[in-house]
Parts: structure tokens; sequence; C-alpha cells
């Protein structure tokens, strides 16, 4: 199981936005990646910030949304809903879209559930409780 560092994470998507920049070429990871950096302009200057963007703290009494956190959400639910995985998220997507009328609006409450369920296990020390966040996709939809 790929499991990256805050570091790399951070890195990973500032590298993405400076190689799209640039001109360069992407993987199709970043291309994917770029994607869901696109329908956030309010991260892009976080993204070329270099250091002092990606050590930076975002607590969350403060308010702010973690634009890393947010993006690697939505990255993961790029590639659940590309394998339907946890089964039956593809079909709480299209509930929520028809429902939303807006692609990017309907990930955002897939990705809710996501930050929900990944705070709960964490919380806990516990696996994501799949069912839980099965649930949650139906309530929303």
């Amino acid at each position: 199981m790929f499991n990256p560092s805050r570091a790399e994470v951070r890195r990973f998507f500032a590298e993405t936005w400076g190689k799209y920049d640039r001109g360069e070429a992407l993987s199709p990871l970043e291309r994917t990646a770029l994607q869901v950096i696109l329908l956030h302009p309010e991260y892009h200057a976080t993204l070329k910030a270099g250091e002092a963007g990606r050590e930076r703290d975002f607590a969350p009494e403060s308010g702010e949304l973690n634009p890393f956190l947010h993006l690697s959400l939505h990255l993961a639910i790029e590639e659940q809903l590309s394998i339907d995985q946890p089964r039956g998220i593809r079909a709480s997507y299209e509930r929520l879209l028809a429902k939303t009328g807006s692609e990017h609006d309907a990930k955002h409450r897939l990705l809710e559930c996501l930050g929900e369920t990944v705070w709960a296990a964490q919380r806990t020390g516990t696996p994501i409780d799949e069912r839980a966040y099965l649930d949650c996709l139906e309530r929303k939809a």
C-alpha cells in the first residue's frame, strides 16, 4: 500500500502545479491531480509558494482548510470512482450528480464522507469503516 508522508504529498501537489506552470509533461497521476488543482484556484498561491507553502500548518481551529488534505481527498475520490471501490460509490456519485447538477459539488459531498470516515478511524485507531462510509454516502444522496 502506498503511504506517502506529509512532505511527499505536499511536494507531489506543488511539483505537479510547477510542472503544469512550466509546460512540462505530466504523469497520468499528475494529470488527475492537475484536474483537481484547477478546480481550486484558491490553493494556487499556496502551491506556488515553495517551501513556505509546503511547511505551513493549517490548524482546524483557524477555520482554514488544509489545501493538501483537500486535494488528497479529491484524488482519493477520483481513484475510488474509477474502480467503483468501495462497491457502490459510483452509484452514490451518480445520484449526487443528479441531485446537485454539478460534478464538483457531488464529489465534495463524497469527500465530506471520506473525510469523516478517515477522521473517525484515526481518532479510534481502527481501520476505515467501509459500511459507515457507504451509509454516509447514502444519506448525502
